[in-house]
């Protein structure tokens, strides 16, 4: 199906039968993705007296019960309350799904004993004035990212300073491969969160950070209409799907 839709002045045209999914699965066992210190995602039948939700064991259906985290197990997409004391559901903050976005590919930057993104990078790279949503992809891009453990690797992550330049630049939607936009051991400071949801400035409660994508090198850089698929839980964070289409 092609769709015909406008971006500013431009009139453009996305085919939705050619979608791209740029999220990571939920897998049950160690073999799942997994950071911040927590055991890995179960999927197991529900067991209950002498029931077990299993086919294989006897059940007329499978029935099983799912136990994991969203920001540790899967691409997830969170919002502002993921850093506040007040429940704020990312159900509530998304109420349409379909965004014009940009895919960069930035290798982060050696800094002492961290890799980073830092505001003159994004200057370099970041070629529009405005960008609604931002997809971004982080080099080395091996397929190690569906299934790595971050737990105690210091992975890349975003400085203040960038994260201010990507609210100037109008970014309400801002996708990452990393587990995190800020750094793993930081004493809880979370500078990036707090500089892109504007908590020591103008609050921005509709925007979403998407942690935890893999965009595969056959996606090119460019500009895409996006569509953030979630499941509807009322939480700070949920698992979600985002799916790239190409525009043209």
């Amino acid at each position: 199906m092609i769709i015909s839709f406008k971006i500013g002045e431009r009139s453009v045209e996305a085919d939705l039968n050619q979608p791209m999914d740029i999220s990571i699965p939920l897998r049950s066992g160690p073999e799942n993705v997994n950071a911040w210190y927590v055991d890995p995602p179960r999927i197991e039948p529900h067991r209950e007296g002498d029931f077990t939700g299993s086919i294989r064991e006897g059940a007329s259906t499978n029935f099983n019960d799912i136990s994991f985290n969203p920001h540790a197990h899967v691409t997830h997409t969170e919002c502002l309350g993921h850093i506040t004391p007040e429940n704020q559901s990312v159900n509530q903050t998304l109420k349409h799904f379909f965004f014009h976005a940009w895919l960069i590919t930035l290798a982060p930057e050696k800094k002492g004993d961290d890799h980073i993104i830092s505001r003159k990078q994004l200057e370099r790279t970041l070629k529009e004035d405005r960008y609604e949503a931002l997809v971004i992809r982080t080099l080395p891009n091996t397929r190690g990212k569906l299934n790595r453990q971050y737990s105690h690797t210091n992975p890349p992550y975003f400085t203040e300073e960038a994260m201010e330049l990507l609210v100037e630049r109008g970014v309400e939607h801002l996708l990452v491969d990393l587990p995190s936009v800020d750094r793993e051991k930081d004493e809880g400071k979370l500078l990036a969160h707090k500089a892109f949801w504007g908590l020591n400035a103008k609050m921005r409660p509709g925007s979403t950070i998407t942690e935890f994508i893999y965009v595969p090198h056959m996606i090119e850089d460019g500009e895409y209409l996006l569509e953030i698929q979630f499941a509807p839980i009322e939480n700070d964070a949920s698992p979600s799907r985002p799916v790239l289409y190409k525009i043209r």
